[in-house]
């Protein structure tokens, strides 16, 4: 098993994204601590990774809260300290409008939330793990930061959180830790009709219309088909484990090769 005896903690672990690397995670060995602002969600979690014979832990807080995060780490911080943090937090993109009807706060917070509790997540984890000299600091955004029309502040998003693991890497390589991302965009499983509503207001599909969206995703790129939750989730638990070796610095494009409009 890739992760086996490593102890990760999985920030956001409730959502979909979240539960898939959670499980994954746990089956490839790992000792899984699941934390959100979501009780519900995580117990879910929790209970399936239990029934297939793995270990969670749930806590409940906000990645954003500096003071909580820093608690639950250093209540994990024994003897077999921390090996992976995979921030999966939502920041609460708006998207579907043009930048000039965009109201700036719309804008700005997913800039602000994901960057802060990247960061707050990141640092927490990273100085314990700086004291063993080993473990890696995961992230995952879509890809966006190149040019999005009509994504709002998801693209500004991307490439503060691309640009902030890219200087994870290179101050913290010298110390034993990696810091890697994923770039997953468009994901089957997670484009349910609530979700896509939720962060384009005008975009109320029926189900025939997201199998249109999901199709024309398909068309677009390099591969000709979406990724899975499955694919994402193995593709983290790779970059988590040492068969990753020297991998920092970067992003892997889990999305299928999106094809510049």
């Amino acid at each position: 098993m890739l992760l086996t005896d490593k102890t990760a903690v999985i920030y956001g672990a409730g959502g979909s994204i979240g539960g898939a690397v959670a499980r994954t995670f746990a089956r490839e060995g790992a000792r899984v601590h699941l934390v959100g602002r979501t009780g519900e969600t995580l117990d879910a979690v929790a209970k399936d990774i239990a029934a297939a014979g793995g270990h969670a832990e749930t806590a409940v807080l906000d990645a954003l809260d500096e003071a909580a995060v820093e608690a639950h780490i250093a209540s994990l911080d024994t003897e077999a300290g921390i090996d992976i943090s995979f921030n999966l937090v939502t920041r609460g993109d708006v998207q579907g409008a043009p930048l000039l009807d965009m109201p700036v706060d719309d804008f700005v917070r997913p800039v602000v939330t994901g960057i802060h509790a990247n960061f707050i997540t990141a640092r927490a984890a990273a100085r314990r793990m700086a004291e063993r000299g080993s473990g890696v600091i995961l992230t995952l955004n879509s890809g966006s930061a190149h040019g999005s029309p009509m994504m709002g502040g998801t693209g500004p998003a991307d490439a503060a959180i691309d640009t902030l693991v890219r200087n994870l890497a290179i101050e913290l390589g010298p110390r034993g830790i990696r810091a890697v991302g994923l770039w997953a965009a468009g994901v089957p499983e997670t484009l349910t009709r609530e979700k896509l509503a939720a962060v384009d207001s005008g975009m109320d599909l029926d189900e025939n219309a997201i199998q249109g969206l999901l199709a024309n995703l398909a068309g677009m790129r390099m591969t000709r088909r979406n990724p899975t939750l499955p694919e994402i989730a193995a593709t983290a638990a790779f970059l988590a484990s040492d068969h990753a070796g020297g991998i920092t610095g970067t992003f892997v494009n889990v999305t299928g090769g999106m094809i510049p409009g």
